[in-house]
Formats: structure tokens, sequence, C-alpha cells
């Protein structure tokens, strides 16, 4: 009886140790991240000379913000006659292609409801920007959120990074609506955290850093070959990063060009959001995963950890946390029901659930708390507040256990957010000190 009673404890004590073990394995490296951004500067470059640029962005029903960014981009400390602003109004049902034009911007109206998302409005974009300005000879492409506001410095920075020869670079995320309420909140401090102690670090490291959403750059060659924007997955970023990490491209990263994006500040648009977001992490997962994990031996020796990285992040790790709860919740379950020798049992697989919950929130916590002491003067909030969401910032992320299982299982689409926050680019003018300081 005893020998039986410790056979199956052991069993569930492998089995939850193994989970622990394996998670641990794959994502130490990013405490090796932290270290490297605590400890070192990344590289530094200063532009020869100025880049012609066009702006892609999206926007539909964005009529409340456009006129924002649209100003942020119109006052930047880099040459106008260099910078071409293009909108496209996809699907508009309000007057956001009028409030652009007014603005200076170039705008192209798209009516299509089957091709729905955003990969789909920049390829349009692209399209007609090379039918009608295509003499304009543009060596690179930024995409923007409608509802984003710009740095002032944010294109000369960019153009440094551009010049040391980054086909592909992504910038410093900052939000407009940090202290709107918990859940906005929470989505800062997550991009800070990636800007700070992911893509920081890769750039340091000299591997490929990952686009994300919005505030970034991809070459005009890059563009020609590929004929267009053609990654349309609900998670097209991270479609482009990987595929542009499997071909062993670098993507970059800059420290000092700051984009403040608004986040949601509903339940109920945070979860549509975040539900994609699972939904296409997957997709992504599904079409290349494979791919990444051979590339981690076989891609040319500059990239195969970069394959290793973007592996880990599109896997869905959340999903060992969610099998050993779900695990543990069976084994105390078939105890409760006579099927399995109760006490001991019951005890140690609720003892693992307790465990695996905390241990994820712990983590969580440690890395808000990090993230925003080391970002305090860049997350525009009250210090009470600020305090305030390092203790909520564990409870945003446990949100993301029932997406990911909700995921698995239901489809996914694009839904609009509405995005309401005016900001003018001078309430940032704080921001402009980051030309000096290397974080």
């Amino acid at each position: 009886m005893l020998d039986q009673l410790f056979s199956q404890v052991s069993f569930v004590d492998i089995f939850n140790f193994c989970v622990f073990l394996t998670f641990s394995c794959c994502y130490l490296y990013q405490l090796y991240y932290v270290l490297v951004t605590l400890t070192r500067k990344p590289p530094k470059h200063i532009a020869e000379r100025n880049h012609r640029f066009a702006v892609m962005i999206s926007a539909r029903n964005e009529s409340q913000v456009i006129g924002d960014l649209i100003h942020s981009i119109h006052v930047q400390n880099y040459p106008q006659d260099l910078i071409d602003i293009f909108v496209v109004a996809d699907n508009c049902t309000d007057d956001t292609a009028d409030i652009a034009t007014q603005a200076g911007a170039h705008v192209f109206e798209r009516e299509n409801q089957d091709s729905v998302g955003k990969g789909y409005a920049l390829d349009f974009c692209y399209t007609r920007i090379q039918q009608y300005y295509g003499d304009r000879d543009y060596e690179a492409y930024f995409v923007f959120d409608a509802d984003n506001v710009l740095d002032v410095n944010y294109f000369r920075e960019m153009n440094n990074v551009f010049d040391s020869g980054a086909i592909a670079s992504t910038s410093y995320r900052n939000s407009k609506n940090y202290d709107s309420n918990w859940i906005s909140a929470g989505y800062a401090v997550w991009f800070l955290r990636e800007a700070k102690y992911l893509n920081q670090s890769r750039l340091t490291l000299h591997t490929s850093c990952a686009v994300s959403g919005t505030g970034f750059y991809v070459a005009a060659d890059v563009l020609r070959r590929a004929g267009g924007w053609k990654w349309h997955l609900l998670t097209e970023d991270i479609e482009f990063s990987t595929q542009t990490i499997l071909s062993g491209e670098r993507i970059s990263y800059c420290p000092t060009a700051i984009v403040y994006d608004e986040q949601p500040i509903t339940f109920k648009d945070s979860w549509n959001q975040r539900f994609r977001w699972a939904k296409g992490f997957y997709q992504v997962f599904g079409h290349y995963g494979w791919n990444l994990a051979k590339g981690v031996f076989t891609n040319k020796k500059g990239s195969r950890f970069a394959c290793y990285d973007m592996l880990m992040t599109i896997a869905p790790g959340l999903l060992l946390t969610v099998v050993s709860v779900i695990f543990n919740i069976a084994i105390i379950v078939l105890a409760s029901m006579g099927f399995m020798s109760t006490g001991v049992m019951i005890a140690s697989s609720a003892s693992s659930i307790v465990f695996c919950v905390l241990n994820y929130m712990l983590f969580m916590f440690l890395f808000g708390v990090l993230t925003t002491f080391t970002e305090w003067d860049s997350i525009h909030s009250t210090t009470g507040k600020k305090v305030l969401y390092m203790f909520t910032f564990p409870l945003f992320m446990m949100t993301y256990i029932p997406i990911a299982i909700a995921a698995l299982f239901k489809k996914a689409s694009w839904k609009p957010i509405k995005h309401s926050i005016t900001v003018d680019v001078s309430e940032y003018a704080t921001a402009q000190q980051h030309d000096e300081v290397i974080r």
C-alpha cells in the first residue's frame, strides 16, 4: 500500500518537476538578458546622411486621434521634405480620410470586407504608393498605428539606425495612457519590459530583435523583394519578424526613438485584442515553428540563437503552466472520487497548483517592479499609481491564462478598438532627454 501511494505521489511530483524544469530551461536565457541590459550599453550610430522615408498608417474610424500622429510627424527634428505620410482609411464610416487629408497626409480609401486586417491594409498602401509615388525613391517604410504620437527626435534617431545598414528596426514603445487604469498600465509595463529587457539586450548582443505592433521601419529593398507587405496572419508583425530571422537577416532596435501608444482601458477590448494576439502567435507557431527549430541547428551561425529566441517567443510557453494546473486538478478530482489514494495525493497536487500560480505571479511581479523602477522617468504618471500598478501587473498577466486557453479552441478576427485619447507631442517634451541617456 505504501509502495503504491509512494509511486502515485512520485508520478505527480515528477510530472510537475519536469514541467517546471522545462519552462525554466527554455526561458532562463531571458534572465541573462536582464543582466546584459543592466551592465552593458547598446551600440550607438551617427548617420552620415539623411534618408528619404515613407510613413504608412492603417486607420479604421480613427478621426479622434489621427491628427495628433500626423502633427507629431510634421514637428520632427528631421527634414520634412524627406518624409511623406500615407494613410489608409480602411473600411471607415467616419471622417478619418478628411481629417488626415486636412492634416497633410496622402490618403487612400479602402473598402474590402473580405480581406480584413492590418497586413492587408499595409499591402494596399504599399501598392498605391508604388502606383502613384513610385518615382520618389523611398529608402524605407515606417509603420505606425493611428493612435500613436512620436517624440520630436524619433525620425532623427531611427535615421541613425537605418544609416548603419539595418534592414528593419523597431523602437522604444511607451504609452500615452499608462495611468488610465490597471489594464492600460499592464500593457504599458509589458511593452516597456519588451523594449528594455528583450530588444535592448538583443541589440547589445548583436542578435535579432522583433517587430511588435507599431513604431518600426522596413527597408524598401525588403518590401520590393517580397512584392509588398505579404504577411497577413493575425499577428503580421511577428510573422514578418519570424520570416526575417529565418532568412538570416537581423532586425535592429533604437532605444532613443520613442513612440507613444494608446492602450485599451476596458477588459472587453483588452480581451478581444489579446485573444487575437494569442491566436496569431499560435498561427505563427504552426506555420514557422518547425523551421525555427531546424534553424537553431542549420541557419548560418549568426542567426541560430535568433531562431531559438523567436521560437521561445512564439511557442505557447504559458500553456505549460495551464497543462500543469489542469493535470493537478484532474488528480484532485480523481482522488476525491476514490479512483486514487486521497490525503497525501490531494495535498501534493493542491500544493503544486499553488506553487505554479504563485511562482508565475511572483515572476511577473519582479519583472513589473524592475521595469517600473528602471523606466520610472519615462512613465508619465504619479508616484502613487506607479507603485499601485506594480502590484496589479501580475493580475493583468494572469488574465492571459484564460485567453490562451480560449484561443486554442475559438476562431479570432480583427475587431476595432476605439481610440479617443488626444495628446500633443509637446506634452512629452521630457522624453527628449533620452537622446543623451541610453537606457
